[in-house]
């Protein structure tokens, strides 16, 4: 298995523009957003928080994981799918199933890579503040990578070409994106959006993600979908998912 994980990673790297995408944009969002001085100030909004002491940082995590779930893994996958290396693998000792799982460690190894440079050279540039609580702040991260790579085994599942899965990610998540608080924090958008929002994976991922930045306990509801959706698409993944 590690010797798989490591060919996938070599693959992985010959084509590092997602990778790089998922891992410097954010933090190039973060850098350059939390320098104007109004996301330095406490905003009445948000409680009184700084934007970038949960509001910024959490949405780039949630950008970094979403980049690699929704387009990158589903891309890969579909494109192996396509050119047969998964069907010619059904065939030998190797189980495809250990190519999906490289697949997956790799993906998330990047997005690792990313939320580490983007908590500590936040904190060190921007003086954002480290996550109060920890443990459940990591909890959640596992949690909410969880549900949107589910999403991505999904899309991987069910995508009928390799040029279509990218397309399908990313018309999924902009919306999610939108209604998780993204362009517009969550508090100023409409209620029946925020409503709508609640039962989706990705914003109540965002709001946990904030809530355990700002030493808060995550909501029971939001913790509920996030393993509701890692449930239903691991379910509809396994049993869609063709091998060629």
């Amino acid at each position: 298995m590690n010797k798989m994980i490591l060919t996938e990673a070599k693959l992985f790297l010959r084509e590092p523009s997602g990778p790089i995408f998922a891992v410097l944009l954010p933090l190039a969002l973060l850098l350059g957003l939390g320098s104007i001085p109004g996301f330095q100030e406490a905003s009445p909004e948000l409680g009184g928080q700084r934007v970038i002491d949960t509001q910024l940082p959490g949405m780039m995590v949630i950008l970094s994981v979403v980049t690699m779930a929704l387009t990158a893994l589903p891309a890969v996958l579909v494109t192996y799918r396509e050119n047969g290396v998964l069907r010619r693998m059904s065939t030998t000792p190797v189980s495809p199933v250990r190519l999906l799982v490289a697949q997956v460690v790799n993906n998330i190894a990047v997005v690792l890579v990313a939320t580490a440079l983007l908590i500590g050279l936040g904190n060190l540039v921007l003086g954002v503040a480290m996550p109060r609580s920890p443990l459940p702040f990591v909890g959640v991260f596992v949690l909410g990578s969880a549900s949107m790579f589910g999403l991505g085994l999904l899309i991987a599942a069910m995508a009928p070409s390799a040029k279509s899965a990218p397309a399908i990610g990313s018309l999924l998540m902009f919306p999610l994106l939108f209604m998780a608080g993204m362009w517009v924090p969550r508090e100023l958008l409409p209620g029946l959006v925020r409503r709508i929002g609640d039962f989706l994976p990705m914003a109540p991922f965002a709001q946990s993600l904030r809530d355990t930045w700002a030493g808060h306990a995550p909501q029971p509801l939001h913790l509920a979908v996030m393993a509701a959706t890692v449930l239903v698409t691991g379910v509809l993944a396994t049993r869609l998912f063709r091998w060629e």
